[in-house]
């Protein structure tokens, strides 16, 4: 399993506020993700990116970070066997990702995720 990328996950109680902040106040370009509760804004020069949402659609919390894999399956089979507590099932979502929630030790939810190949 190799980690490609980690994306902080905020959330937020407007999206339409969010954006006002993100691309006119700190000139980021919003890269829609095609659902109505979470966006992402992006420094295009630099790659740096924030993801903002109002609630999670499936998950019963929202996570503090998504945490994208190359391999989701090996990643939920090692993090279940070393006794990790998946918050969220491994779940093919009908947006285009497979993806779990696991809790860290210090209580905080990360979704891992990997977009379907």
């Amino acid at each position: 399993m190799t980690v490609t990328q980690i994306i902080a996950d905020l959330r937020v109680d407007d999206l339409d506020e969010a954006r006002r902040f993100y691309v006119d106040g700190l000139g980021l370009t919003e890269q829609p993700l095609g659902l109505d509760w979470v966006t992402r804004f992006v420094d295009p020069g630099t790659g740096a990116a924030v993801q903002v949402l109002t609630r999670d659609a499936t998950a019963p919390e929202d996570p503090a970070a998504s945490v994208k894999v190359d391999d989701v399956h090996a990643t939920y089979a090692s993090l279940r066997q070393a006794g990790y507590e998946i918050v969220h099932p491994l779940t093919t979502e009908p947006w285009g990702v497979v993806r779990f929630f696991v809790r860290t030790p210090d209580g905080t939810v990360l979704n891992i995720v990997q977009h379907h190949t």
